[in-house]
């Protein structure tokens, strides 16, 4: 159990208030956020062949499902707030536990909601017919405003954050599966099986490694839940529940919107739409369309927004509680019970974040800091089965050890081909990573050394 500086259970500050239908929405709605309606125009950049497009999609759902059923486990088995930071930390130790929770905080959290907040501020702005690509600057601060929002919302509690999230997932996968019943059913002009076929466009392997970086960026999400685990009714039963069914879902319905987009679009018009539903849906039922799916977008990533700054936080909160990070992190909100400065600094980071850098570099930079740790934790899955056996598990990944192992070689595909394709900016972003050491030792490393 964690415990605060005052020695007091974590537990008995953070109250179960999320039941199974609010973890299940907090996956669908932290997933499908800024990822489907973005990157499938850098994906037809990157990959400009429909069939290898697609698999990209498929490959990166089933590395994502691999990964969703290895960390049900650990979920199960260690439903303590902080997900990720717990399951490194109870297998491979309290410095990869604490480099995680570093990386999060001046990299992975900042970048991921850099990256849906600016999602959000393009399709808020072709809601009220403008061009974001002409915007410029406004585009930023839109985005920076949205985070500001979601902080508030967060600071006020658990179930309010949760309830925005989930209502904005109902709208955004119902929004979804109406544009790919509209774009199969009415069709457009110049819609046709015929986008399908291959391009003669050539195809870098190196490139083929960059797309799947950009579809498990809109993968990224199926486990997020675990960071609010504390806060979770009947844990060991729920997550691993909301886990696999929230992912299931969302492989299915990324796999039929591409088909829709590219059933609409050519290759190379996905390829050039960087709001490429709103263009799908102005195809096929004219501006109103555009507009509509448009609006459903941008409440789909201030959802995501939300539920990315509910969950995350908690990282923070749990690192503090367990005296692995800033003390002031511990603090909780005395009227609303929430971690307010784990929120606030998260809040803050995410706006330096957005005004800075561009969506694809905030994507990019979100997945390969954050999916080695993945690849890290579902690797000590081993490790714990070996070393506490006997340690309870309501859910066992099936197919193991063999599920796992695909997680973990699609994560080291992932970072090879990252430094093989830019090696440049993976050494900058690991090294950033890997800075996190020297504080640990100096702040965290003993008990007479945590002062921080």
């Amino acid at each position: 159990m964690l415990t605060s500086p005052s020695g007091q259970p974590a537990s008995s500050q953070l109250v179960r208030r999320l039941g199974f239908w609010s973890s299940i929405g907090l996956v669908i709605g932290i997933t499908i956020g800024s990822g489907i309606f973005r990157t499938p125009s850098v994906i037809a950049t990157r990959v400009p062949d429909p069939a290898l497009m697609l698999s990209v999609w498929v490959i990166g759902g089933f590395i994502s499902l691999c990964g969703a059923l290895s960390v049900a486990e650990l979920a199960g088995s260690l439903p303590q707030t902080g997900g990720w930071y717990v399951f490194l930390r109870e297998t491979w130790g309290r410095l990869v536990g604490f480099l995680f929770g570093w990386s999060e905080l001046v990299l992975i959290r900042a970048s991921a909601t850099g990256a849906v907040a600016t999602v959000f501020s393009e399709y808020a702005q072709r809601s009220f017919g403008y061009d974001p690509s002409g915007t410029g600057s406004a585009t930023n601060v839109i985005a920076a405003a949205a985070i500001v929002f979601a902080t508030i919302v967060n600071i006020r509690g658990a179930q309010i954050g949760a309830a925005f999230t989930g209502t904005s997932t109902i709208a955004k996968f119902g929004a979804l599966a109406f544009l790919v019943l509209a774009a199969f059913f009415v069709g457009a002009p110049g819609a046709s099986t015929t986008h399908f076929m291959a391009s003669s466009a050539p195809v870098q392997p190196g490139l083929f490694g960059l797309a799947l970086i950009s579809a498990l960026y809109a993968y990224d999400g199926f486990a997020d839940i675990s960071f609010a685990a504390g806060e979770v009714k009947d844990p060991q039963r729920t997550l691993p529940r909301a886990v696999i069914a929230g992912t299931l879902a969302i492989i299915v319905i990324y796999l039929a919107a591409n088909c829709a987009y590219l059933y609409i679009n050519p290759i190379d018009a996905v390829a050039h739409s960087r709001l490429i539903a709103a263009d799908t849906m102005r195809a096929v039922v004219g501006r109103f369309g555009a507009t509509f799916v448009s609006i459903i977008v941008a409440v789909s990533s201030g959802g995501t927004l939300v539920g990315i700054m509910l969950t995350a936080p908690r990282i923070f909160f749990a690192m503090a509680d367990d005296g692995l990070f800033f003390k002031a992190m511990v603090k909780v909100h005395p009227r609303y019970h929430t971690p307010y400065v784990a929120i606030s600094v998260a809040s803050a980071l995410g706006i330096v974040f957005v005004l800075t850098r561009t969506f694809e570099q905030l994507a990019d930079t979100f997945v390969l800091s954050i999916w080695p740790f993945y690849g890290l934790a579902i690797a000590g899955l081993y490790r714990l089965r070996q070393r506490r056996p006997d340690l309870p598990r309501p859910y066992r990944v099936p197919g193991y050890p063999v599920l796992p192992a695909i997680f973990i070689a699609g994560v080291a595909y992932l970072v090879g081909n990252a430094l093989l394709t830019d090696p440049l900016w993976t050494s900058v972003t690991f090294a950033i990573v890997l800075a996190g050491v020297p504080v640990y030792y100096v702040c965290f490393a003993t008990k007479s050394t945590k002062t921080c």
